[in-house]
């Protein structure tokens, strides 16, 4: 006789925490005394931790005076940027990508971009993300080390016009080959670097090549002010006009930052036949003094949702959502003049739920319910500097840390325990990065990959 699956053991069984979940409105709420059932990959229910008292499991975890959140997602990185995470402090964007960064990426080999992405996984899984969206060279690497510890990934191979018709065949294949890998925790996009690299040949191209294979599109657009205005001056359209016009906007795109974005754009992005979203990342807008962010109310009040970022660690130096969370919330405070936008609850939602979606996932990830993959951080807030607790929402996004996640679970399997990591040796990680940091870090060649000229 076959047990009911009430009955049958579950993988794992978290019991004792608070549950953030999402209503049928899609608001923020909290269940206390709760438990969360695994098994196969999957979140079988969510329930009282009284209702699992006896049930058999392969692993339990005690998570009392825990908050179970769904795993965290980064919309947008360069996860082998941490390499260069601190080598380029202090300058404009120009300066930045044209002295500093595109030197060094020319000695990129696919052993650094091995090691930069298996730093930057420990990181996000030390952090509580359990996926990522990465836009960057040698993606074949990356997605090898996905694979073998354990996160989950939405990739794309980078390419500029000035690689010709290869680059763009090269990231369509990878994007192919590596689409559904890892047992179904890689998902792929094109991903053309962005409208002042990629001319509108080459985007109408992998427009057309997005529809027919069914894949989306990553790529960098509208990021600053000062591009849209060039933007405008050299050609009479904006960087999102420039979507329309070469089709983009007609396929499944994620738009990497935005703050460019115009009010003219708005209704463009309204109408777009695809399904776009933006990713918001907003430390590097502040370090780079860009005199805007992203539009993420205009973007909220046209249905287009926001997902957090920290783009690369060169130019953040943290791979943190913890904090994009919290700085999304008060810099959109700040720049609409609004204390009662973003609130907290709206930013965990960000968070979760419309992160998920910005990466083509909201249908697997993004809540903590039955069917839903069992993607789960739990959160420790025991420390001086979140207690007492009077709005829990406010002090997960406000007080809260990183470093306060105790356990990542992806795909019902555990990759961190007690802050302890199991799928990345750290130490040896540093060892090997450490030895190839001269080779990488020389500009004496005088190259770089590319030209920044918005």
């Amino acid at each position: 006789m076959t047990p009911s699956p009430a009955e049958a053991p579950a993988d794992l069984i978290i019991t004792g925490c608070t549950v953030l979940v999402h209503d049928d409105q899609e608001r923020i709420g909290f269940e206390e005394d709760a438990a969360i059932v695994v098994r196969d990959g999957v979140v079988e229910s969510v329930t009282s931790a009284d209702a699992v008292r006896g049930r058999v499991a392969v692993e339990r975890i005690d998570a009392a005076g825990q908050v179970a959140l769904p795993g965290l997602v980064n919309c947008h990185t360069h996860a082998p940027m941490v390499t260069l995470r601190g080598v380029a402090e202090d300058l404009p964007i120009e300066e930045w990508f044209n002295d500093v960064v595109w030197p060094i990426e020319s000695n990129l080999t696919e052993k650094d971009v091995e090691l930069g992405a298996r730093l930057a996984c420990a990181e996000m899984i030390r952090a509580g993300v359990t996926c990522f969206a990465d836009h960057y060279f040698s993606m074949d690497a990356v997605a090898a080390v996905v694979e073998e510890c354990g996160i989950r990934a939405h990739l794309g191979e980078a390419f500029f016009s000035s690689q010709g018709a290869q680059g763009r065949e090269k990231s369509l294949e990878f994007a192919l080959r590596h689409r559904g890998g890892a047992d179904g925790r890689i998902t792929t996009a094109l991903a053309p670097h962005a409208p002042y690299t990629v001319d509108d040949a080459d985007l109408a191209a992998t427009a057309a090549l997005a529809r027919d294979h069914g894949l989306p599109v990553h790529l960098h657009a509208a990021e600053n002010r000062d591009q849209a205005e060039a933007s405008l001056a050299r050609h009479g359209v904006t960087p999102i006009e420039v979507l329309r016009r070469t089709g983009i906007l007609d396929t499944d795109v994620l738009i990497a930052h935005g703050t460019g974005i115009l009010d003219s754009d708005l209704p463009l992005l309204e109408a777009a036949d695809g399904s776009t979203a933006v990713a918001t990342a907003p430390r590097g807008y502040l370090k780079f003094a860009w005199p805007t962010t992203t539009p993420v109310r205009a973007l909220h009040d046209i249905g287009i949702p926001v997902g957090l970022a920290t783009d690369g660690a060169a130019s953040n130096n943290s791979l943190d959502v913890w904090e994009s969370m919290a700085l999304t919330a008060l810099v959109q405070k700040s720049t609409t003049g609004d204390p009662r936008w973003l609130t907290a609850r709206q930013a965990l939602h960000h968070a979760t739920l419309q992160s998920a979606r910005a990466v083509g996932l909201g249908d697997r990830i993004g809540t903590l319910a039955p069917g839903r993959r069992a993607d789960i951080v739990l959160v420790d807030l025991s420390g001086p500097h979140t207690q007492p607790v009077h709005d829990l929402a406010a002090t997960l996004v406000h007080s809260a840390r990183s470093s306060d996640v105790r356990t990542t679970v992806v795909d019902g399997r555990i990759l961190m325990r007690d802050r302890e990591l199991l799928t990345i040796d750290v130490p040896q990680v540093v060892r090997e990065l450490g030895e190839r940091m001269p080779a990488l870090l020389d500009r004496g060649h005088g190259r770089r990959i590319q030209d920044y000229d918005s």
